[in-house]
């Protein structure tokens, strides 16, 4: 079940924030009624984002050894080809 909170609970409930969310939940947070941020363990944090340095710094190195550029448009329609690729699996 996706959890939806005002964000003025952050300030209010902030112990019931973060039993949710070392529960493994993400907790979404509005204001106005509209989303403005998640709040994520740093555990889940750590697991979105820690192959991300590693891949920049290959992507670097590639760039470096070879003259092979693409367009930006390039580089989106192959991404967007690879994700319509693993929908179908």
């Amino acid at each position: 079940m996706i959890v939806i909170r005002p964000v003025s609970d952050l300030r209010n409930r902030f112990t019931e924030i973060e039993e949710t969310v070392k529960e493994g939940k993400p907790v979404y947070l509005t204001k106005n009624g509209y989303g403005t941020m998640v709040v994520i363990s740093l555990e889940q944090y750590t697991a979105l984002t820690e192959n991300i340095e590693t891949k920049l710094d290959e992507a670097d190195f590639m760039a470096a050894e070879s003259t092979e550029r693409y367009t930006a448009k390039e580089v989106f329609d192959r991404a967007r080809k690879r994700i319509k690729e693993h929908e179908k699996i």
